[in-house]
């Protein structure tokens, strides 16, 4: 008995042994595989956050060549900046005058009167000139900036985020325009132009990955740049700049949708002008589309930035 107690004893000693290194192997697996997990994630989120990563890289040198542009705007002009507050309005009376005048305003749009066609008819011209703007420029950018891409070793990729902020800026003063006209006109702004900063940060995402896709395809071939003057002003009756979505029959209006600036013009009537808050499904999936649009521009543009030195 005494020597079978001896023999189980040591038996189970050496087991123990043994199973715990077996629950070793098994625990360091787990831990290989969720670290394993864990580098997997990280990378994903840095390839997704590689826009916003290489402007903060080259935050400085943004600023130094967005600084420059905007004093070449209106450098050798008489008025210099007034034009950014000139030639909006001169535009905006001039389409005023025609749809107020010449030409009968469609249903919702004519509700609110002529003075809130026109702030809503400015909205409207605000999104879709930033958008026409980086439009036309896009196709040439890099043929512009071609001596700093073929002497010096510059990322190129910022270009884009120079443009966008470039007309940001001018965008911004004439929201600062518009916000002056409704303060004459209404006596007061909705509490939801609070919330402009929360469109505008998808809408730049957006011009962002347009900017990179047209940067790169413009750099093979002028074509696009010509194609983007030829369609631009046709899409501006596509758009709803002149009157509202509502105006739209509801049989052809999801249409409508899928233009995102379309969809970013009726979302910046509704915070600046109706001081409503727009539908969630709406401003949800332009945050995803901006966000998969800037991605996919960026995607594009790195895949050709190193064969692009050779072409231009």
């Amino acid at each position: 008995m005494a020597e079978t107690s001896l023999k189980e004893r040591s038996l189970a000693s050496g087991a123990a042994p043994f199973r715990r290194r077996g629950g070793d192997l098994t625990n360091s697996r787990h831990a290989g595989d969720l670290a394993n997990a864990r580098h997997a994630v990280a990378r994903r989120l840095v390839w997704f956050a590689a826009p916003l990563t290489v402007a903060w890289r080259y935050r400085e040198l943004i600023v130094a060549m967005l600084r420059r542009e905007l004093a070449d705007r209106f450098r050798g002009s008489l008025f210099g900046w007034a034009w950014a507050i000139v030639a909006p309005l001169i535009t905006l009376a001039i389409y005023t005058a025609t749809f107020t005048g010449a030409m009968r305003l469609p249903v919702a749009s004519a509700h609110g009167g002529a003075m809130n066609y026109a702030l809503s008819t400015f909205v409207g011209l605000i999104i879709f000139n930033l958008s026409a703007e980086l439009s036309y420029r896009s196709p040439v950018l890099l043929h512009e900036h071609v001596s700093y891409i073929k002497t010096s070793i510059f990322p190129s990729e910022i270009l884009a985020w120079v443009a966008v902020l470039r007309g940001l800026t001018y965008s911004g003063i004439s929201v600062a325009v518009l916000a002056v006209f409704a303060l004459a006109i209404n006596r007061t702004l909705p509490l939801t132009a609070l919330f402009l900063p929360l469109l505008v940060l998808p809408l730049a995402l957006l011009l962002l990955g347009a900017a990179w896709c047209l940067a790169a395809l413009g750099a093979f071939t002028r074509d696009i740049a010509y194609l983007m003057i030829s369609i631009v002003p046709l899409l501006m009756f596509a758009t709803p700049v002149f009157y509202r979505m509502s105006d739209i029959p509801e049989t052809f209006r999801w249409l409508e949708y899928l233009n995102p600036i379309a969809s970013a013009i009726d979302m910046a009537r509704n915070i600046l002008i109706d001081g409503v808050m727009p539908p969630g499904w709406l401003y949800l999936a332009f945050v995803v589309g901006s966000v998969g649009v800037c991605r996919g521009g960026y995607s594009v543009f790195e895949r050709y930035k190193g064969i692009v030195v050779d072409v231009i």
